[in-house]
């Protein structure tokens, strides 16, 4: 029982401390960036976490059950999705764009003076920033999976109590990634009516630190790595 105990909370805890990677906190903070809802914030830490989590239990449990061994340009192209990511978050905010489809997809209605307001004043977060999180998320799972999946085969011998540690480490990500955002939206939220320049400067910021990461995630990979060549060599990681 002490053993099974101490492995949940390893497992917890390394949880919460795979949220804190630099790609991983990058990324939420370009989403959370226009944020002003602290609460809304977290919920979109636990969208992430959610998707995060599927992705690590289902490619996870694959390699793990059925000893699934995933090539190294395929794993290169796992890892290669999130750097794309991270560059379209940072151009998509950069630009403005996010603003704006979160806009279309609350339905407008019309002010006394003709222009535009969105319905719910704010209230809950609307599809798409429902969806973007959960989806984000995903593909940060898919990167990460192949390597918590063969940590955890190393030190946990019996493939069942391995599958179910993914769910409590996916549980703890859940939980650190809602702190994380949490956390990131609260000098968003501080300044947004405050500080207005401070607030539109930090979320400029944001975008460019996740373009800049981004392009040099798949540089990294594309290159370094050689997905783009005839030699690609993979560590998951």
């Amino acid at each position: 029982m002490l053993t099974a105990l101490t492995i949940i909370l390893i497992g917890f805890a390394l949880g919460m401390r795979h949220a804190t990677d630099p790609d991983h906190v990058v990324a939420v903070t370009t989403i959370v960036s226009k944020q002003q809802n602290i609460r809304q914030a977290a919920l979109i830490g636990i969208l992430w976490g959610m998707g995060h989590t599927l992705t690590i239990f289902v490619v996870g449990a694959a390699i793990i059950l059925f000893r699934v061994s995933i090539p190294p340009r395929l794993g290169l192209t796992m890892e290669l999705m999130v750097g794309l990511m991270l560059v379209l978050l940072g151009v998509l905010s950069l630009t403005g764009i996010l603003q704006r489809i979160t806009g279309w997809v609350r339905s407008p209605r019309a002010n006394a003076d003709g222009s535009l307001a969105m319905n719910g004043g704010g209230k809950g977060l609307g599809p798409f920033q429902t969806c973007r999180p959960l989806l984000v998320g995903i593909v940060h799972g898919l990167a990460g999976s192949s390597a918590v999946a063969l940590l955890v085969l190393t030190t946990i011998r019996n493939p069942y109590a391995a599958t179910a540690y993914l769910v409590v480490f996916g549980a703890g990500t859940v939980a650190g990634m809602m702190l994380i955002t949490a956390t990131i939206a609260l000098p968003f939220a501080y300044t947004a009516n405050r500080f207005a320049g401070w607030n539109r400067g930090m979320g400029a910021f944001s975008g460019l630190a996740s373009l800049i990461f981004g392009g040099f995630l798949t540089y990294q990979i594309g290159f370094v790595n050689g997905l783009f060549t005839n030699h690609p060599h993979w560590t998951p990681q």
